[in-house]
């Protein structure tokens, strides 16, 4: 067998190469790209006997996706993806003086999947569909993220010269078309006072009793507020106009990712099983899908799933003390999505709600209990993945029934 460390940089790769002793057979540097890859097997294949499977070829890296990875998995060799700080504390063990080169690096992967590879998890390729869904499910929540960025600085900026806009604008929400385009066509208290019931209504369309929506606006407009000197309002509205103009535009691609994500997880084969979980709408299904991924083997029980997700606890104990604590290295996206499902469900499902209510009689605080409801959640998920069965409120909380019927 041989055991490959690539430490990978934006434009090249430092690789080493190890036999079983841990003998260093290669060192080199290779370019990112089609040149590198070429090049990498054919210094595998020198190395390698000519019969050899290329499952007999571990290779190391610190990252789990992109067309390097892809093109390593497609040649047949078994691929780790570490975490940095997996990666960090194994070096530490090597060496304590502190130094750091891109080939001792190289040096400490190879050594890693040497003598700890039964401890790492190799790369499951997932399907088309799913990285296709991952892609555009990161970039729609991206830009979710950056609009609430941008209505934060907005709303610093109206809170700083114009509050009566916030007072008046709050109920229909900042992001909202309407504000949008009232702030675009009045920036300043000046211009707002100006606002006619017409102006104010037309941007209103597609709501309840707008009329009186319309008069309550415009008596917060023309009410008595604190504000700035006339030449600081001035740049202020100047930077609320651009503000508003981002927001307008991240509006519109959210629209049209959001679309995307549809269509594209509608395409997946767990589509309807995702669906099916209480809680899940199609976007937030899309979430779940994208960050646990689709390959049939990456997790060999619900117990490995809950861990990936962060929804299960860690013990520390040492001597006399044990302490029970949340997971606070977790995939971020992923327990997000999983902290909403878990909220969501609690309004949708009987027995979701009653479990909650059980862990709150105990004295735990609502995240706790939600992080417990998610983590049952996820269990219930492996489950419905594994069978390819829909959810069944009997059949996932039966071993409550009958605790409760006892």
């Amino acid at each position: 067998m041989l055991f490959v460390g690539d430490d990978w940089a934006e434009d090249h790769h430092d690789v080493e190469v190890q036999d079983e002793s841990g003998k260093v057979l290669k060192r080199l540097r290779l370019p990112e790209g089609m040149a590198g890859i070429t090049r990498f097997h054919d210094v595998v294949g020198r190395v390698v006997a000519e019969d050899a499977d290329p499952s007999q070829v571990l290779v190391c890296i610190e990252v789990d996706r992109g067309p390097w990875v892809r093109a390593l998995v497609a040649a047949g060799y078994r691929v780790f993806g570490v975490d940095p700080k997996q990666a960090a504390r194994h070096r530490e063990i090597l060496g304590s003086s502190g130094a750091k080169s891109d080939k001792g690096d190289a040096h400490a992967l190879a050594d890693m999947i040497r003598t700890r590879g039964h401890q790492l998890r190799q790369v499951a390729g997932d399907s088309e569909i799913a990285e296709a869904v991952k892609v555009v499910t990161r970039a729609h929540q991206a830009l979710l993220w950056e609009r609430t960025r941008h209505m934060l600085r907005l709303r610093v900026a109206l809170r700083d010269y114009f509050p009566a806009a916030l007072e008046a604008y709050k109920p229909l929400g900042l992001t909202s078309d309407a504000v949008l385009k009232l702030l675009a066509m009045a920036p300043s208290p000046e211009a707002a006072v100006k606002l006619t019931l017409g102006q104010i209504s037309g941007t209103l369309k597609g709501r309840r009793d707008i009329p009186a929506k319309a008069q309550a606006v415009q008596e917060v407009l023309r009410g008595e507020h604190l504000g700035q000197v006339p030449l600081v309002t001035t740049a202020y509205a100047s930077t609320v106009k651009s503000l508003v103009a981002i927001i307008a535009v991240l509006n519109q691609e959210i629209k049209t990712l959001q679309g995307q994500v549809e269509a594209h997880f509608g395409r997946h084969p767990d589509a309807e099983v995702i669906l099916s979980q209480p809680g899940i709408g199609v976007v937030l299904g899309a979430r779940v899908l994208a960050e646990f991924g689709d390959a049939k083997d990456r997790y060999a029980s619900a117990k490995a799933r809950k861990n990936y997700a962060g929804t299960s606890p860690i013990t520390r104990q040492s001597g006399k003390t044990r302490v029970v604590q949340a997971r606070f290295v977790h995939n971020d996206r992923l327990v997000d999505a999983l902290h909403l499902q878990a909220s969501c469900a609690l309004l949708h499902d009987s027995a979701v709600r009653a479990y909650y209510d059980q862990i709150k009689a105990r004295d735990i605080s609502h995240n706790a209990a939600l992080r417990q409801v998610a983590n049952r959640l996820v269990g219930i998920l492996h489950g419905c993945l594994k069978t390819h069965s829909p959810y069944d409120q009997a059949t996932a909380w039966s071993h409550r029934s009958n605790d409760l019927a006892a």
